[in-house]
């Protein structure tokens, strides 16, 4: 998500010390899908992504949950416990950006229930015997706003406020307590931990983040620029700067790991440098074996272009250059069917199996990375028999998006994708999200398995037709041209 106070950028630097010696072994948070089995027809996956676009620990096992169903806004979120004693809260777990606030007693229009089946909890710092405002007059709120605040004195709170581009903002000020995670010890085993951090505690909120339907206590950020959870953790030298999921788009839930993964092996191509996302270099795209013949400045990397991975995306959208023909071709590839608009998308009545009709479509990255979409991925079942291709048209989108390809959901589920900071690069491989990884301690050199997760909802939710797309994170349109 775009942190953008009123006139700067405000970022939230998310300090963490580890104890246990500084070990750097793997942790855990659990993970949960927002709507897990909650139909959501088309109209509201693109209300998700335009939202979205419009926004845009040692080794860590977050525990993963869900089975692939969009919302409106960010669609996992993760259990955490913070303060003395500890107490749970649920917050959304978002790679676009680079903040951990959670709402706190003091807020006005914060929710005090959510329509997701959990217990919203508010923070209260003079509640934990471990939290403290942070001052104005402390070094982060100087490293937080990049320079010293005017007209600080020591009793004053160091505030933050941050406005995301759907219009929703929060505002409070930061304080310092303890987190409490869940470091992997062995194999399929886990130790709780602690570490002490810095971040914002909202008093005020407004637009989606007041609503109660989908509501949960903050956000936690996984983005790469230096404030981020990642960084920090790196900065200290208790993690590598390596983090990975693998969202399960058939059962539900996944894998999502801080540090280095030594197994399953993958190939990687590189990010592209001083880039707020995770920006990499698109080279061309083949359906069905063969590799289509496209202008040569489709996938640019300049201005308002270039080509980002987000998991938060719902769908994947494609330049308009690229997309028509990526269309005709998996429509001439395919059986003679007679095409309709739904949407804004291509659909289609067919009753036998899709993935022995129509062709898999192939991207290809520098470095010889590829990316293989299958048609059970990018094709869904809108209705019994009725289907519609996911691939959407950037030229239809925002005219600050028009020119970007958004690599979203539709083609990162059921596959293992790692990112690698350390050596900016990302990579992926198809994988069994059911499963489990390896993952290494780089203090004692240790190798452990680490699984798959689903936490259970509260309560059952009505099964819908659509439960194919999953998303990791949220942020919007004006974030991605920052």
């Amino acid at each position: 998500m775009d942190l953008v106070q009123r006139g700067q950028v405000c970022a939230v630097l998310f300090v963490v010390l580890f104890f246990r010696g500084g070990s750097c072994s793997p942790g855990v948070l659990r993970v949960q899908h927002k709507f897990k089995g909650l139909g959501k027809n088309l109209t509201e996956l693109k209300s998700h992504d335009a939202r979205r676009h419009g926004r845009i620990l040692s080794a860590i096992d977050v525990h993963l949950g869900g089975d692939g169903d969009p919302t409106n806004t960010g669609l996992y979120y993760a259990q955490i416990k913070i303060g003395n004693p500890a107490k749970d809260y649920y917050v959304q777990i978002d790679t676009g950006s680079d903040i951990l606030w959670v709402n706190c007693i003091q807020c006005t229009r914060c929710p005090k229930k959510s329509g997701l089946g959990v217990h919203l909890t508010l923070y209260d710092p003079s509640g934990s015997s471990s939290g403290n405002p942070i001052s104005c007059a402390d070094p982060f709120c100087s490293i937080a706003y990049q320079g010293p605040i005017q007209d600080c004195t020591p009793d004053v709170a160091c505030p933050y406020g941050v406005e995301y581009g759907d219009g929703s903002t929060t505002s409070g000020f930061y304080v310092q307590d303890y987190i409490q995670y869940e470091r992997v010890s062995g194999n399929f085993q886990t130790t709780p931990a602690n570490a002490s951090v810095v971040f914002g505690c909202g008093a005020h909120q407004s637009g989606q983040l007041g609503k109660d339907d989908q509501a949960l206590d903050g956000i936690f950020g996984f983005g790469q620029a230096n404030s981020s959870v990642i960084s920090q953790l790196a900065s200290s030298g208790k993690v590598k700067k390596m983090f990975a999921h693998c969202l399960d788009g058939i059962h539900g839930g996944g894998i999502f790991s801080i540090g280095q993964v030594v197994q399953p092996s993958l190939k990687t191509t590189p990010l592209v440098p001083n880039q707020p996302h995770y920006n990499v270099n698109l080279k061309a795209i083949d359906v069905g074996g063969s590799v289509l013949d496209l202008p040569s400045n489709v996938f640019g990397s300049g201005d308002g272009q270039g080509t980002i991975i987000d998991s938060g995306t719902t769908l994947a959208y494609i330049t308009e250059g690229a997309y028509k023909p990526v269309m005709s071709a998996i429509m001439s590839y395919g059986p003679k069917l007679k095409f309709s608009m739904l949407e804004g998308s291509y659909c289609f009545i067919y009753t036998g199996s899709v993935d022995d009709a129509f062709p898999s479509v192939t991207l290809y990255f520098e470095d010889s990375l590829s990316l293989r979409v299958y048609p059970r991925d990018y094709l869904f079942e809108a209705s019994e028999s009725y289907w519609c291709i996911g691939w959407q048209n950037s030229g239809m989108q925002s005219k600050e998006s028009r020119q970007m390809t958004i690599l979203g959901d539709l083609v990162l589920r059921n596959k293992l994708v790692v990112y690698d900071l350390e050596n900016q690069v990302i990579g992926w491989t198809d994988y069994n999200c059911s499963s489990s990884i390896k993952v290494q301690d780089d203090k004692t050199g240790a190798v452990y398995e680490v699984g798959a997760h689903n936490i259970s909802f509260a309560y059952d939710i009505k099964l819908g037709r659509f439960r194919l797309f999953l998303s990791l994170l949220t942020a919007s349109l004006l974030y991605f041209m920052i």
